[in-house]
This record gives structure tokens, C-alpha cells and sequence, in this order.
């Protein structure tokens, strides 16, 4: 696999935004986003303040730019199938992308479009990105984990090696574990907790790290998420409940998820991607998943009071 030396970062939001920021200080010609319309000439226009320093990251043009090596998805769930098309001429032979989007679909529908070979599971986690407008603040810039499944040819895993390099040099901390599906869905089971409750009862990282009520709402609906993957074959266990608690309470108190900074910007949220993955998925294992039940209307009533 040749030497990767140029990223397209697909999705400037909190994450995508900071992540390119991280590429740019170490390199500025290694990175460039994919934007098209208002969205390019906006970020154009007035760029983005990440951590108080203005950056203008070059936006990728179909009309000039090759295949980029790497590409690195980070839109919400909903804006996939677009960014799909705008990243598409972008795509080589030997582009590998990386998929940062929450949940555990976003790699399937990736592969069906670009090819599985291309396509690693990969998440981020400890980020504690928050967004206002083109303003990006973080503490944590957090890890990024990818990999192939366990039964992937050798030939594909040797473009984890290529990422890895380019990670190293640009200063993106990262790890490559050996059983990546199963660490997809311990992100999933955070997402799945934290994320749906932190939007629910609109709190900041702070409430689930000193609230004994809000650590036990996380911890019940981690419970359906490892009934799931015991079904499923997926790997996890009991003890990931504790080692998500620690992660938390190492979070910069006053961060918010994701989710959350949906809910206040009256913004549709990820509960498809979470709660109604749960739950649909349980069901057709022949479990029960009450509480995501009772997220997934919850927040949804919600939504539907965004336009009130």
C-alpha cells in the first residue's frame, strides 16, 4: 500500500472540524474539507475558529483535485447520503476511509458504495468537541480506533498500516485494536447511554460524572445494549459498563455530547441511529429493550416540538 499524504475530511462539524485542525498544524497541505454550494463558499468566506486560532483549511475542487488517500467521515447520520456524493470523485483505487459517524451502519453503507476493501470500522472516542457556528472549542482532542474484522485478507490490513504512519506523523493519536467490531459497539453502547440521555435531560458531561440517578440511567441502558450483543455475537460485557464510567469522568465537565448540542440548537437528532437501532435489532432477537423504547418516543415528542 503506498504512502498516504493527503486526508479529505468529509464533515466539519465539532469533530471533522477539530480533527482537520489537528492535520493542519502539523502539515497544512496534508488536509483540505469537502464542501459544496453555501456550505464552500461559506467556509470560504469566514473559515473557522478552532481553540481561538482562525484556520482556513483548503476545500477540495472536483475539477483539480485526484483521488485523495484518505478520507475521514464525520456528518451526522442523516447527511451520509449526501456526503456521499460529494465525496465521490474523490475516490481512488487505493483511497481508505474512515468512517466517524455514530452508531453501526454508516461502514456498511460505505462499503456497499465504495467497496469493503476501503472501508475501515473505525471510531473516535474521549473527544469533547463543542460547536457554535464556525467556533470549535476542545480539550480532549481523543482517539480515533480502526481496524479491519478479524477475517479481513491481509491486503486490506496493510492499509491500516499506511493510516497509522500518516496518524503518527500529523499528530492524530490513535490506536489500531485487534477486534475492532467489538469495539464498535462498545462506542455504540456510549453513544447509545450518554448520548440519548445527556439530549433528554440536557446534561453536560459534569451531571454523569458527580449524579448517582444519571449514572444509573447509563448504566440500565447499557445493560439492554450488552443483552443485544450477547445475541448477536459482538463481545460485549459487564465490565464495559465501569470502563465507559472512566472514560466519562475523565471528560472536561462542562463538554457536552453531541447530541445534546443537537437538542439545543433544535437540530434533528441521532435517536434513529441509537434507540431505534436497539430497538428494532432486540426485536428481531427476541428481546426487549423498554428504556430505549422509551427513549426513542421520548425524544422523537421532542423533535416535534423543535418547530413550535
Amino acid at each position: 500500500m503506498k504512502e498516504i499524504k493527503s486526508a479529505l475530511v468529509v464533515g466539519a462539524g465539532a469533530i471533522g472540524a477539530a480533527v482537520a485542525s489537528i492535520l493542519f498544524d502539523a502539515n497544512s497541505q496534508a488536509v483540505a474539507l469537502c464542501a459544496a454550494g453555501e456550505r464552500r463558499e461559506r467556509y470560504l468566506r469566514e473559515g473557522f475558529i478552532v481553540n481561538q486560532k482562525h484556520y482556513s483549511f483548503r476545500i477540495a475542487d472536483a475539477t483539480v483535485d485526484g483521488p485523495y488517500d484518505l478520507v475521514i467521515v464525520s456528518v451526522k447520520t442523516d447527511g451520509l447520503a449526501g456526503a456521499i456524493e460529494e465525496m465521490r470523485p474523490f475516490i481512488g483505487p487505493d483511497t481508505t476511509i474512515i468512517s466517524l459517524l455514530n452508531g453501526i451502519s454508516s461502514e456498511e453503507i460505505l462499503r456497499a458504495e465504495f467497496g469493503r476493501e476501503k472501508v475501515s470500522l473505525a471510531i473516535i472516542i474521549a473527544i469533547d468537541a463543542l460547536r457554535v457556528g464556525n467556533r470549535i472549542e476542545f480539550k480532549s482532542p481523543g482517539e480515533i480506533r480502526f481496524g479491519f474484522e478479524k477475517d479481513f485478507p491481509e491486503a486490506s490490513k496493510n492499509r491500516i498500516t499506511s493510516v497509522s504512519r500518516f496518524f503518527d506523523a500529523h499528530n492524530i493519536r490513535h490506536t489500531t485494536p485487534p477486534d475492532m467490531a467489538r469495539v464498535l459497539w462498545y462506542k455504540f453502547m456510549i453513544n447509545v447511554a450518554l448520548n440519548q440521555w445527556s439530549a433528554l435531560i440536557r446534561g453536560s458531561y459534569g451531571l454523569f460524572q458527580k449524579s448517582l440517578p444519571a449514572r444509573m440511567l447509563l448504566t440500565e441502558t447499557m445493560k439492554e445494549v450488552i443483552a443485544l450483543s450477547d445475541a448477536l455475537g459482538k463481545g460485549l460485557v459487564p465490565e464495559d459498563i465501569d470502563t465507559i464510567f472512566a472514560t466519562i469522568d475523565n471528560l472536561n465537565g462542562s463538554g457536552k455530547t453531541s447530541m445534546l448540542q443537537d437538542v439545543e440548537a433544535g437540530r434533528k437528532t441521532e435517536v434513529d441511529a441509537f434507540a431505534r437501532v436497539v430497538v428494532e435489532k432486540s426485536r428481531e432477537c427476541g428481546l426487549s429493550a423498554p428504556i430505549n423504547q422509551s427513549l426513542l418516543l421520548a425524544i422523537k415528542a421532542m423533535e416535534d416540538g423543535f418547530s413550535d
